[in-house]
């Protein structure tokens, strides 16, 4: 991993006003359509926030994939969605043959997000080693979606430039084999090194997010309170860059964008309800406000 790291750009208004989003113009065709991928029987709620994140960023399309037992509750809980079931495990996780369930709909989606919720590392592997290979990007990955990056590091170089990963300083660490301590002495290092090694952008999460483009190129953002280290909190990041991505924005700056509105949506919560105590599900609807803020 490296010793050392360039100067980070330090994201604020500023620096994002002038990289700018594509415009949201037209129906919800031009605004893109993201699917998401994720949830088990124990986890639906993670893919519900990164959906809703998805479409609070300015997604056209929803699409959702997930345990065929939880589908019919994801449907109920995002009228926006189209939901797909997919074969499940016995213990209630996406299963390996999914991949072939919703490849249609990944192959023909604007972006995808693969990740929140998902459970059961060996199946999740198997099924992310059936799908990669047949997408062609925009493309996140999230949670154990990484389990195929863990166990191989080449596996999305047939996706050069078209993918975010999205991990936590604990699933940076799996990633790149590194124990945590090793992560936190260094983290932009980490964030740069697994960068290079996927050919994909990377956006660490944490109270420190360090976002890692191709060619180099690291943003620190320092925005958010300790209020956002609560279960889920991370979905909502991940959902962010998935529906930016749908939308039309290149990796990097969906990965700097979604640092940015994920810890801008989290201290106008902390501003509204305190400092600590708000859920991951109160951050969405903060999203549109924290865009309009940067955006207009």
């Amino acid at each position: 991993m490296p010793s050392s790291a360039p100067d980070p750009t330090l994201v604020t208004p500023e620096v994002l006003r002038d990289w700018q989003l594509p415009e949201a113009r037209g129906g919800k065709n031009e605004r893109g359509s993201i699917l998401v991928i994720g949830g088990s029987a124990e986890t639906l709620g993670a893919v519900l926030l990164a959906a809703e994140a998805a479409m609070r960023v300015g997604a056209g399309k929803l699409q959702v994939a997930t345990a065929a037992s939880m589908a019919p509750f994801a449907a109920a809980a995002l009228p926006e969605a189209l939901v797909r079931a997919l074969p499940e495990t016995d213990g209630g996780a996406i299963s390996a043959a999914a991949a072939d369930a919703v490849a249609d709909l990944a192959e023909a989606a604007d972006a995808v997000l693969i990740g929140p919720g998902m459970a059961g590392k060996e199946e999740t592997q198997a099924f992310g080693e059936r799908l990669l290979p047949r997408l062609r990007g925009p493309l996140a990955l999230d949670a154990l979606g990484l389990a195929c990056v863990t166990a191989d590091e080449t596996c999305l170089l047939h996706l050069t430039g078209r993918v975010v990963l999205t991990p936590n300083p604990t699933e940076i660490a799996y990633a790149l084999h590194l124990d945590e301590d090793e992560v936190a002495e260094d983290p932009a290092g980490a964030t740069l090194d697994l960068a290079g090694r996927t050919q994909s952008v990377v956006g660490l999460g944490g109270a420190t997010s360090w976002i890692a483009a191709l060619d180099g190129r690291l943003w620190k953002d320092v925005s958010g309170t300790a209020g956002l280290g609560v279960s889920g909190s991370g979905d909502v990041r991940a959902g962010i860059t998935g529906g930016l991505l749908a939308r039309g924005a290149e990796p990097a700056q969906a990965a700097v964008w979604a640092a940015y509105l994920h810890g801008r949506a989290g201290e106008r919560l902390a501003s509204s309800v305190g400092r600590l105590g708000f859920l991951a599900r109160e951050l969405p609807a903060e999203i549109p406000r924290a865009l309009g803020e940067v955006a207009g």
